[in-house]
Order: C-alpha cells, then sequence, then structure tokens
C-alpha cells in the first residue's frame, strides 16, 4: 500500500474509532436491544435515522482531516485533546443510554480535564517530548482502530434497524365493528380517561391553597373516589400494558422494527411478547362493544391494530438522540450542538443561554402540541356514540408546566404541575360537557384515573425547573405514590369512597366487570373492590 494511501486509511480508521465513542449517545439509542427510541418515535423514521448518520458521517469526515492536516504544537493539542475527552464522553454515553444522570460537578470536572488536555500542549509544548509524544499517539492509535471494528459493526446494525424500520408508522388496518352502537344495544357506554400522572394527594387529600378544582369536585360528588390505589408501576411505558392486560409489568422492550413488544414478568422472572387479544380491547369485542384510544406516548395503534375500531396517538417529544418530531433537516442536525453545549458546560449554566430557544420552548411546544392534538382526537371519539368503548391517555398534568392559570392560556416557561393540574380540570370539565351536550354523561359509565402519581422526588425535584410553587405544593418534595382513580356508574347521583387498598393491576378486570354490567351500582362497586384480591 502507498504510503499516502496508508496514512489515509489510518486516519480515517483513527477517526472512526474517536467518532464511535464520542458519538455513541447519538447512534447508541438506535441500535440499543430495548428499541426504546424506534418504539415511541410518532413520525416518519427517516427522520429518526437521517439526520444522525449525516453527524456521525461529518464528524467522521471531520476528524480525519485534523489527523491529516493538523502541524506541530497543534496536531500534539489535536491528539492529547481527543484523549483527554475520552472519559467526559464515556460518561456521557453511559448517562443518556441508562438514564442514570451523574452529579454535575463530576461532569463538569471531566469536561475540564479534556480542556486542559487540548489547551495546555499549546501553551506548554516542547520539542523534547516528541519521542513520549509519539509512543503516546502509537498506543492510542491502537486503541482507537480497536474502537473503530465496534463502531463498524454498530454502523451495520443502524442500516439494518433503519431498514427494519423503514414502515415504522406507516398506518395499519384496525378492526372493523360489526355490530351497531352500543346505545342501540341499551347498554352504557365505556369511557376510560387517563390523565398521565395525576396525584390522588394533589387533587383531592392535600390540595395547594388556592387552587381551585370545580371539575374533580364535580366528579367525586357522584362519583366513587378510590383513596388507597396501589400503583402498578411508576412509568408509563410499563403500567399503560399492565393495565391493559392484568398482569404486573416491570420491563418493556421492542422489536427492532418498533412494531413488537415484550414485557418483563417481575413474578415469573420471564420475557413475554404482548398480546393484543389478551387485554381488555379483546374482552370489549367478545362482548360486542365497538373500541377507540386517543393516547399519548405509547404506539396504541402499533401495538392493537386487530382490537381498536378507531386509533389515534402522538408524542412529539424529543428522541433520546435529540432527534425532533416534525422538525426540519437542519433543525436535527444541529441539536446534537446544542446537547454538546448542554453537557459540556453543565445542564444549568447553558441553560442561560439555551433555555428559551433549546429547552423550556421546544419542550413547551412539544407538549402544547400533544395536548391540543389529543384534545380534538378525544373529542371526534366523544362524539361518534357508535363507539361503546374507549380509553382517553391525555397527557396532563404531566410535567413540565404548559399553562398559566392565572390568564388561563398555554405558556412556554414559568408554569408548574399545580397549574397543569389546573388545565386537567379545565379538560374534564369540558369533557363533561360535551358529553352532557349529547345526553352521554349521565348515561355513561366514566373510569377517570392515572398511569401513576406525581413523581416528585423520584424524577422531577432532580431538574432545573423544579419550582417553590411545587416545593411547596409537594410538601418539601414528599412521594405519595396514590394515583386518582374514580369510578362513575351510568345514572349515579352521589358520591362514595372506598378507603381500603385498592391495586390498579386489577383495572382490567374491574373494566371487564363495567363492560358485562355486573356492577350496577356504588354498591356493587364496593362488594366488588372489597372481594378483589390486592396484587402488587
Amino acid at each position: 500500500m502507498a504510503p499516502q494511501l496508508r496514512k489515509l486509511f489510518l486516519a480515517a480508521s483513527v477517526a472512526l474509532g474517536v467518532t464511535s465513542i464520542y458519538l455513541l449517545w447519538l447512534i447508541g439509542p438506535l441500535v440499543s436491544s430495548t428499541h426504546d427510541a424506534i418504539y415511541h418515535w410518532s413520525e416518519s423514521p427517516l427522520e429518526l435515522f437521517v439526520p444522525p448518520i449525516l453527524d456521525f458521517c461529518a464528524f467522521w469526515l471531520l476528524v480525519t482531516l485534523l489527523l491529516l492536516l493538523a502541524r506541530g504544537r497543534l496536531r500534539v493539542a489535536v491528539w492529547c485533546g481527543l484523549i483527554g475527552f475520552v472519559p467526559w464522553l464515556e460518561l456521557k454515553n453511559w448517562a443518556y443510554l441508562t438514564n442514570k444522570y451523574p452529579a454535575h460537578w463530576l461532569s463538569l470536572g471531566l469536561f475540564g480535564i479534556g480542556l486542559c488536555a487540548f489547551l495546555l500542549p499549546l501553551a506548554l509544548w516542547r520539542p523534547a517530548f516528541e519521542e513520549k509524544f509519539k509512543a503516546v499517539e502509537g498506543f492510542a492509535s491502537t486503541l482507537f482502530v480497536f474502537s473503530a471494528v465496534s463502531g463498524t459493526v454498530m454502523l451495520g446494525q443502524y442500516a439494518w434497524f433503519g431498514w427494519k424500520a423503514r414502515s415504522l408508522n406507516a398506518e395499519l388496518p384496525l378492526h372493523h365493528a360489526v355490530v351497531g352502537p352500543a346505545a342501540q344495544a341499551g347498554r352504557p357506554r365505556v369511557i376510560w380517561i387517563l390523565f398521565d400522572e395525576l396525584s390522588y394527594e394533589q387533587v383531592y387529600e392535600h390540595r395547594f391553597p388556592g387552587l381551585r378544582l370545580p371539575s374533580f369536585d364535580a366528579l367525586a360528588a357522584q362519583a366513587t373516589v378510590f383513596t388507597q390505589t396501589i400503583p402498578a408501576g411508576i412509568f408509563t411505558g410499563d403500567v399503560l400494558p399492565s393495565l391493559m392486560t392484568g398482569e404486573p409489568v416491570d420491563a418493556t422492550r421492542a422489536s427492532s422494527d418498533g412494531k413488537e413488544l415484550f414485557l418483563h414478568n417481575p413474578d415469573s422472572k420471564t420475557w413475554q411478547r404482548f398480546n393484543e387479544h389478551d387485554t381488555v380491547f379483546q374482552d370489549a369485542l367478545n362482548l360486542d362493544y365497538s373500541t377507540a384510544i386517543a393516547g399519548w406516548y405509547n404506539p396504541y395503534c402499533r401495538i392493537l391494530p386487530d382490537v381498536l375500531d378507531r386509533c389515534f396517538w402522538t408524542f412529539s417529544f424529543s428522541a433520546q438522540n435529540t432527534m425532533l418530531p416534525r422538525a426540519t433537516l437542519a433543525t436535527n442536525l444541529i441539536r446534537p450542538l446544542m446537547f454538546f453545549a448542554r453537557s459540556g458546560l453543565g445542564y444549568r449554566f447553558a441553560s442561560l443561554f439555551l433555555e428559551l430557544s433549546e429547552m423550556k420552548e421546544v419542550h413547551a411546544k412539544q407538549h402544547i402540541f400533544d395536548y391540543v392534538t389529543l384534545s380534538d382526537a378525544a373529542d371526534r371519539i366523544l362524539d361518534d356514540q357508535s363507539v361503546g368503548f374507549t380509553l382517553l391517555h391525555l397527557p396532563v398534568p404531566h410535567p413540565d408546566g404548559i399553562y398559566d392559570r392565572t390568564t388561563d392560556k398555554f405558556v412556554l416557561g414559568h408554569s408548574t404541575y399545580v397549574d397543569n393540574l389546573a388545565l386537567t380540570d379545565k379538560l374534564l370539565g369540558h369533557i363533561r360537557s360535551k358529553l352532557e351536550q349529547s345526553g352521554q354523561w349521565d348515561a355513561s359509565t366514566i373510569v377517570v384515573m392515572a398511569d401513576h402519581s406525581w413523581r416528585t422526588q423520584l424524577l422531577w425535584m432532580a431538574t432545573p425547573d423544579w419550582t417553590k410553587e411545587e416545593q411547596i405544593a409537594s410538601h418539601d418534595g414528599g412521594f405519595d405514590d396514590r394515583p386518582a382513580y374514580i369510578v362513575k356508574l351510568p345514572d349515579q347521583r352521589t358520591g362514595a369512597r372506598i378507603d381500603a387498598p385498592f391495586a390498579a393491576l386489577n383495572t382490567r378486570r374491574l373494566l371487564d366487570a363495567l363492560l358485562s354490567q355486573r356492577i350496577r351500582s356504588k354498591e356493587d362497586l364496593s362488594a366488588w373492590a372489597k372481594q378483589t384480591k390486592i396484587a402488587r
């Protein structure tokens, strides 16, 4: 091999190894064994796969040119910088791929070491160091070339998974009901409303001073409120499959094409394929109900097509590798640079520059889009009285805040979980008003619940957006794990409470009893709940 060609090949190989280490956080989520980023992606797979690989190739080319063209002390600085930043990048890779974030001081400290490794040779380099530098360069080159081998494998996986996910969100044929409207059969509609992260304590027990929730108060006055609900989990991705199947779930993973879901059962310690025909929606079809979902986060239309007559889902939040749904190619090419600034400078310091343009504003717009889109989809389903069994999974009061309860307007910042509670109450009032106008509220069975409670110290207290108001509302960050759980039966006029522990894992059994009309009164409900075992 000619010397120049050999030099080019070596530089490209080393650069590939460097790029594979530096940008693992960008490529890794799309080759992860859980395939979480692919599974929750709601738009074209091209938007998810193309920008990261273009960034990867651009960085690979840049490093290759630096290694080829840098001379003298600049070459030394480049090599020392590439080596010095590896510990910091490995920390970031670990954090992003495991969702376990280290202390800011550790991240900043390692970033500082990498920066010093780059800058000090520019100031302190002496020709006498040349021999030692060549030894370090040779050793590092060998390690980076080995990394290039794994990088090549990773790129092969990336291409394969991208090909398999090419039809990720193509519209699937749904089930088609062959029965008439539930109302014509003389049965009440069963409307299952799930407000994401709705806390029983915050709504009914220790409400924030001055917060008015008239719709939840009115609901409690004519429904049965479960005061000691045991959650099925703390993560939406685990909880919803658990509620639908009635089986415990403590972890999930998807197939590489994003179309199949696998559930881990903590009791049997086994993985099982999610079976849409072993869910409450198949139970409803067996009872000749038509079915519909308007939902958030989980790709319901992808995992339940055979048991749904109508379906809509959305999730507009950034993927793990920072890609934005419905964004331009240029935007998603630039977003990794924003991540670099946020990671290198530290979240809090970088937010001084990026808060409105990149962090808060973009995140709030995503959340508002999902709220508005799902509210409209829910309206369309509620207007269709032929739908006998409906799930509405709505993205509030899940943080971050997107609403100002004092002005009754959406906002892109300075909002809290308490504000989102007020927005949730407003949405519940809208749903009730729509059903009352069509004469369906009193006649329908309404189940209002949450997937999990407000995850204060488990999640939100560690974020920069945690506010004094939320600190007060949560009683200094205390975590109450009880999700809201309320059942209004047809023509129920008075409220009731069930104070005994009730496992949300029994939701499928409860919905089956409601669909088959084995529960017709609040007394029936109370007796049924008392006889139901407390599953964990």
